[in-house]
């Protein structure tokens, strides 16, 4: 009886196969899961001189494990770990223990913040390097000793203030709560970190104002946080965020504090003057000047209305007499995705040439926006200036700790400004000069400058 060709080879693969397994047992039997553990001291001091401030672990594995390496006192049977189920795939490995461990508080003992890595208290201890397989039961240890010399307890570095201000933060560079300040002392030396955790757990920095205190020292140290919109960059998005601030001294001891910060309403401010597909992209035209317009401090003068003439458009040079008014007309576009603030004097105020907003009781205010007119004979950047929209164009808003009322052009909306000023100042060497519009962000930038540029002459007074 002749057995099949398929069945013979068959039976020789694996005839084959168990010969080769025996063969590798034969040769190079199964090997322990922890194949040597050594420790390089068996007596450090801690103390950051250089002199046996730590000692090297070695060890070797077989096999894929967990590794934990704990620390337990003699005197009282308290474990200390330095790593505990950390996963380690076959091989050798080194690792330097300076006697810094997993944060732990003594009995008793209150302390500022987290602490997340500690010296271990001086004395004498067991160590216990524990393995564990990945992929079955199997475990070994490899035990010793170690006596740790020095302070009997070494105090990690702490943060004695942890501060946010403000706590809710509006990164849009509207002038209002656009930044918030870290304030953190330190009780000793220590490095410090400071940054921010977003929606994706990855970390933005936070940038130390550079003061009294030198990196490293000692004392108070401040951080100053815009979320990026300084530089152009787009803030994180608006939620709940978490401030960490930690501390990290010449021993490797590490304490962590945390705080909440919530971003709300942010994002870059976007704007711009409109220009337009046919005719002038600023209008200015001309009128007669009446005492009506007049304001001042104390007095509120009646608006100029908006100039809606079919010239209005006009790009040509205008001829007008020194006392009359140069009006103008433009419009603006928030075409970003934050609202933007303004403030006034509102779109139809009069200036005389001599006026600065300040004069009418309008101040400056940073992170507004407001459009501006120069002319070359203007002794300052844009000295008249007007809110970028009327108030049934804007939206208020009132600020529930001080009562203020802050006004916006929300994103997506335009509006209308114009206003005038009374020309009554003639620069013999400076006839005609030019004037243009300007789109302004208080203390941030000038946007669109030069737009609309006219020559303009006067005509003195017969």
């Amino acid at each position: 009886m002749r057995f099949p060709i398929s069945l013979t080879l068959i039976s020789a693969t694996i005839v084959t196969a168990l010969i080769v397994v025996v063969g590798v047992f034969l040769i190079q039997p199964p090997r322990p899961l922890l194949i040597s553990a050594t420790s390089s001291l068996t007596t450090i001091s801690p103390d950051a001189n250089g002199l046996d401030d730590a000692t090297q672990f070695s060890y070797e594995i077989s096999r894929n494990a967990f590794v934990s390496l704990v620390f337990i006192r003699k005197a009282d049977g308290r474990e200390f770990y330095f790593r505990q189920d950390e996963r380690r795939a076959f091989g050798e490995y080194s690792v330097l223990f300076s006697g810094v461990v997993d944060g732990y508080l003594l009995p008793n003992e209150t302390l500022q913040g987290e602490v997340l890595r500690r010296l271990i208290p001086s004395g004498d201890y067991d160590w216990v390097l524990h393995i564990r397989a990945q992929e079955g039961d199997e475990t070994a240890e490899q035990r010793g000793t170690l006596t740790v010399v020095g302070d009997e307890v070494t105090l990690p570095p702490q943060m004695m203030e942890f501060t946010l201000s403000p706590e809710i933060f509006t990164p849009n560079q509207d002038g209002i709560d656009d930044r918030t300040l870290i304030n953190v002392y330190l009780d000793k030396e220590a490095e410090l970190d400071v940054y921010l955790i977003d929606g994706n757990n990855q970390r933005l920095p936070m940038f130390r104002r550079e003061e009294s205190r030198l990196t490293g020292e000692s004392g108070r140290h401040t951080y100053d946080y815009e979320g990026g919109v300084d530089i152009g960059a787009d803030p994180p998005p608006d939620g709940v965020y978490t401030i960490v601030a930690e501390a990290r001294d010449l021993m490797g001891q590490i304490t962590k504090r945390e705080a909440q910060l919530t971003i709300r309403d942010g994002g870059k401010p976007i704007a711009e003057i409109v220009g337009q597909p046919n005719g002038a992209t600023v209008v200015f035209v001309t009128a007669p000047y009446d005492d009506q317009y007049t304001m001042t401090m104390n007095q509120t003068g009646t608006l100029i209305a908006k100039p809606n003439s079919a010239d209005d458009a006009s790009i040509l040079p205008i001829t007008m007499r020194l006392g009359d008014l140069l009006v103008f007309s433009l419009t603006i576009e928030n075409y970003g995705a934050t609202p933007i603030r303004t403030s006034g004097p509102p779109p139809g105020t009069v200036y005389d040439q001599t006026q600065l907003a300040a004069s009418l009781g309008q101040y400056d205010q940073s992170g507004v926006w407001r459009v501006g007119i120069q002319c070359e004979t203007s002794e300052q950047s844009y000295p008249w200036r007007w809110a970028i929209g009327s108030a049934d164009e804007l939206v208020a808003v009132q600020d529930p700790t001080n009562d203020n009322v802050y006004y916006y052009l929300l994103p997506g909306q335009r509006a209308v400004v114009w206003g005038a000023i009374r020309m009554t100042e003639l620069i013999p060497t400076a006839n005609p000069q030019a004037c243009w519009a300007g789109l302004i962000h208080e203390d941030v930038s000038v946007y669109n400058s030069g737009v609309g540029q006219r020559e303009i002459e006067l005509l003195p007074v017969e």
